[in-house]
């Protein structure tokens, strides 16, 4: 249990960083330094990687375990027939499950907290121009905690009311991208966990399954660099221009948050028929 609390807790923290992505656009408009709030964004996105690395093998270590479980009870031939090893398998896909929820809360927890980090964020852009270094700038942030304690002060979080008030004003952003924005995130979610899955459900070929959730979010991959950042960035470009308001970034920003949200619950979905893909396909191959 310990160890999948460390998983889902990981999981948590990797969407709500990638939630936060949305608003760096948001603080670039504002401040007028779109390329200096992506590149201080990527020090912040280690953290989702680092959080990633780990997260991956624990997870295996997961499945592993369900299929050690069912070897040292019932022979290699018969495990997938026995009811043993499919009692099993009904935990490991509950506690799969789990750690996508943990996606979703991860990914309620950064939209909400989505307006204090374009404030926050905000000011450690001003800074870093400020300083002229990453690196000079935390250990200002660490040896001068004055500067951090006010910044911190000045943040402000928001009530439903502005949430309310983005989704009331009329769409001005293209809706083809925000739909696309949702089976990606679902694939993106889901895919790693259900080529683990699908090894569970073939443990001869587990390492074969494993491998396959590479191509699966290279998908996820392909179509977010061909659908939704290019028209996300067309739409910071045209704000940074002043042929749009600032007011369809932040609305940008916070579709994008609820079609995230919204991907992360079609992944309970398509976690299953995922597996199942997959090991038909390994089937084929193998």
């Amino acid at each position: 249990m310990t160890l999948l609390l460390i998983v889902a807790g990981l999981t948590a923290v990797i969407h709500m960083v990638n939630t936060f992505i949305y608003s760096v656009r948001l603080a670039g408009v504002r401040t007028e330094r779109l390329a200096m709030a992506l590149s201080l964004f990527q020090v912040i996105f280690l953290i989702a990687s680092t959080a990633n690395l780990i997260q991956a093998p624990l997870m295996s270590s997961i499945v592993e375990h369900t299929i050690n479980a069912g070897l040292a009870q019932i022979s290699d031939n018969n495990l997938l027939s026995s009811s043993f090893y499919q009692s099993q398998l009904a935990g490991l896909n509950t506690k799969i499950r789990l750690v996508i929820l943990s996606g979703t809360v991860g990914t309620v927890v950064g939209g909400l907290l989505m307006p204090a980090f374009v404030s926050v964020f905000v000011r450690g852009i001003m800074l870093l121009e400020e300083i002229g270094s990453v690196p000079r700038m935390f250990l200002r942030m660490v040896f001068l905690p004055r500067s951090v304690i006010a910044i911190t002060r000045k943040v402000r979080f928001p009530g439903p009311g502005r949430f309310r008030d983005a989704l009331r004003e009329p769409l001005h952003i293209p809706v083809h991208f925000l739909i696309a924005n949702i089976f990606i995130t679902g694939i993106w979610t889901t895919g790693v966990l259900s080529a683990l899955y699908a090894g569970a459900l073939i443990p001869n070929f587990r390492s074969t399954a494993t491998l396959t959730s590479g191509i699966i979010n290279g998908i996820a991959a392909v179509l977010a660099a061909t659908v939704v950042d290019p028209t996300a960035a067309m739409i910071t470009d045209q704000a940074m221009r002043g042929a749009r308001e600032e007011k369809d970034v932040r609305q940008m920003s916070v579709y994008l948050a609820i079609t995230r949200l919204i991907g992360t619950l079609v992944a309970q979905a398509i976690f299953v028929p995922a597996a199942l893909i997959i090991q038909a396909a390994v089937g084929l191959i193998t």
